[in-house]
């Protein structure tokens, strides 16, 4: 797969983020400890949203949403979830101990797995919903991008581990409350069977 990169300075940290054509992913941290507390399989936390449900080939997990603090991002992703925008998409980017990372529509076609991470829906989100209530603790759920939050549209991702060096920019709009450690098992090229909100008709 065809990458570029792009640098970002932290606080105190310098890393490198690596992005696939117009969206891109967080950079590959240091080893993180993953912390120990974690929520009952299937409950949400206070002021959370709907949930959302993801079946792959190696199972099924669920994630809480955030409208409260990512309104526009919890309304964008659950509008292409309506639409069955992602079901039948593949993986196309997993790092052991960091991320797993979907919504990419090219990821339907093998034939074009050199262009994977390039694509979206083509309609962004258009504001970057950054939160200090929201951050990537084990488990989040944030908006990839090409270097502006604004600018994220379909593709997400997943930490493996807490990463809270991304906190700053990159917008968490959730978090997986059930099937975590199918997310775990989650390689490259596994099939997105489909995407739902849970109680949805």
């Amino acid at each position: 797969m065809s990458v570029r990169i792009l640098t970002f300075v932290f606080a105190s940290v310098l890393a490198g983020v690596v992005a696939a054509g117009a969206q891109t992913s967080p950079a590959k941290p240091a080893p993180a400890k993953v912390p120990a507390a974690a929520a009952k399989p299937g409950q949400t936390s206070p002021g959370a949203g709907p949930v959302v449900v993801v079946e792959t080939e190696k199972g099924t997990f669920e994630f809480e949403t955030y409208p409260n603090e990512a309104p526009k991002t919890v309304a964008h992703i659950l509008g292409l979830i309506n639409k069955r925008f992602y079901n039948g998409q593949r993986v196309h980017r997993v790092v052991p101990g960091f991320v797993i990372q979907m919504g990419d529509p090219a990821t339907r076609d093998m034939t074009k797995q050199a262009m994977w991470g390039s694509g979206g829906s083509g309609t962004s989100i258009g504001v970057a919903e950054i939160s200090k209530t929201r951050t990537h603790v084990r488990g989040a759920v944030a908006m990839a991008h090409a270097g502006d939050a604004a600018k994220a549209d379909s593709q997400f991702y997943v930490t493996l581990a807490e990463v809270h060096r991304l906190d700053p920019d990159y917008t968490v709009f959730g978090k997986i409350i059930s099937g975590m450690d199918v997310v775990m098992k989650i390689a490259q090229t596994d099939r997105i069977v489909r995407v739902t909100v849970r109680g949805a008709k």
